[in-house]
């Protein structure tokens, strides 16, 4: 099996990872907000490792009741950009993966890194 933190690079912080990661503005009961959060994943990882590497990432020393629950994860591959530099004749910045987590309702990450 692989390390958690192997899988899960960091969190991708824009501003609309962080508008997903605060729930849908129209729902104004906070048992009822289903978040969605931003990941850098490796780019060998699949859904299925993902999910459970975040969940040991998150639920690490909680207790049963504050532990969160995945419930879906969709993941996009996004190749290198073209860049140049003076005189060389350029290259590419790394291929990446981005992995967009939903939790179940109600559940939040506190240390998310916003």
């Amino acid at each position: 099996m692989k390390d958690p933190h192997l899988i899960v690079i960091k969190p991708h912080i824009t501003e609309r990872a962080v508008a997903n990661s605060y729930g849908d503005p129209n729902i104004r009961d906070e048992a009822d907000l289903v978040r969605k959060y931003t990941f850098i994943v490796a780019r060998d990882s699949n859904k299925i490792e993902i999910k459970t590497a975040v969940e040991a990432i998150y639920n690490a020393g909680k207790k049963v009741s504050e532990k969160i629950s995945v419930k879906d994860v969709h993941t996009i591959k996004l190749p290198g950009k073209k860049k140049r530099r003076a005189r060389a004749t350029g290259g590419y910045t790394p291929d990446r993966k981005k992995a967009i987590v939903t939790l179940a309702k109600g559940q939040i990450l506190e240390d998310y890194g916003v």
